[in-house]
């Protein structure tokens, strides 16, 4: 038996779930482990494994941006690391606003191990390949969304693992993201080596983006809120019945982030019509906002994250040896181009010079 099995079970024991059936649930890109328990009743929890050493650091708020990168990409990113305390604060503050994230039964933050409430397996993707109608989940989780951004949003986070902060997708962070289609995207594919000039001329045409971005982050971003990642619940009323896992990377972020991370899904096809409904539904839901100026950000956030997205798939690939992540990439590249018409002039002006469409594949 390995020491982490041990600890498991030891966790599972002092939480009086030692005789729980255990089966577990396939893994995902990142270091976390789920299992589903099965109780002698037939009710059934989740036991979330995420061994605290797995992973650089998480970002102190008082480091600098300098600190941030010399710690690592948990760091320059403002990602938790996977932290259970992360995770655990996340989700009292959504419950708290009236959203379902998962319970926490019993918590072990030094060991990373977390048992949670089991919200099913019925994700929005595999609901609607079964045969759901797409457009309510859609305008559900914009109703979630505008639920989340309409509550306060605390500096710090409390749960019972502590208090954890909820720090600002900030200029740094969000530039990383960007810098990652240039670093890793001629890795994958060699004709796409960037020039010195080409950095230059990268770095110029995102600056005005990350600190638009930065100085409009209002709200709490779940920043990975997609169909993967949303669980439907139809016993449940209102926004209530979206389910939401996967949130422990939370940041105050510019509230456009997660509409478009949802309605430009790197997984699965959402429809033009269907994602101008989702945003009519949103300003809907929130009539103060400026339109014209939030969906200008919105197009160049939703370029940044997929030049984002394209790096880390071509980061998975080459370094990871996962090249099932290819085929998401057409996908991504078909977002991009249609955003880039409606972002910054140097922003198309640098694709169209260094990565024109017959290059975008």
């Amino acid at each position: 038996m390995s020491d982490r099995e041990a600890l498991r079970l030891d966790f599972l024991k002092s939480a009086g779930l030692g005789a729980a059936v255990r089966a577990p649930l396939p893994g995902d890109a990142s270091t976390r482990r789920y299992e589903r328990l099965t109780l002698a009743s037939g009710a059934t929890l989740m036991l979330m494994d995420q061994a605290p050493s797995a992973e650089s650091p998480p970002a102190d708020p008082s480091w600098t941006p300098e600190r941030r990168r010399a710690e690592g990409w948990n760091a320059t990113a403002r990602l938790s690391a996977g932290r259970i305390d992360a995770f655990a604060a996340v989700a009292t503050h959504l419950r708290s606003v009236g959203l379902s994230a998962p319970e926490v039964v019993a918590l072990d933050v030094a060991n990373g191990l977390a048992v949670l409430e089991d919200l099913g397996d019925d994700l929005f993707a595999r609901a609607i390949e079964a045969g759901q109608p797409e457009a309510p989940l859609y305008m559900a989780a914009v109703e979630a969304l505008a639920r989340l951004h309409a509550a306060s949003t605390p500096e710090v986070l409390t749960g019972p693992g502590g208090d954890w902060p909820l720090q600002t997708y900030d200029a740094t962070a969000l530039k990383g993201g960007a810098d990652l289609f240039v670093e890793w995207l001629p890795q994958l594919r060699p004709e796409l080596a960037f020039s010195d000039e080409a950095r230059t001329r990268w770095d110029a045409a995102w600056t005005p983006v990350v600190e638009a971005a930065q100085n409009a982050a209002s709200v709490m971003a779940h920043r990975d809120y997609h169909a993967e990642n949303l669980i439907w619940l139809p016993a449940r009323q209102g926004a209530a019945r979206v389910g939401m896992i996967d949130f422990q990377d939370a940041v105050r972020a510019h509230p456009g982030w997660d509409l478009h991370s949802l309605l430009q899904d790197a997984r699965r096809d959402v429809s033009p019509e269907l994602e101008a409904a989702a945003l009519d539904r949103y300003f809907a839901l929130r009539p103060g906002i400026d339109r014209e100026a939030f969906m200008a950000d919105y197009a160049a956030l939703a370029t940044l994250n997929e030049a984002r997205i394209l790096g880390i798939f071509a980061r998975l690939i080459v370094r990871d040896g996962k090249p099932r992540y290819a085929a998401f990439m057409p996908r991504m590249w078909a977002h991009l181009t249609a955003n880039l018409p409606r972002t910054p002039a140097p922003l198309g002006a640098w694709f169209a010079q260094y990565v024109p469409p017959e290059l975008r594949r």
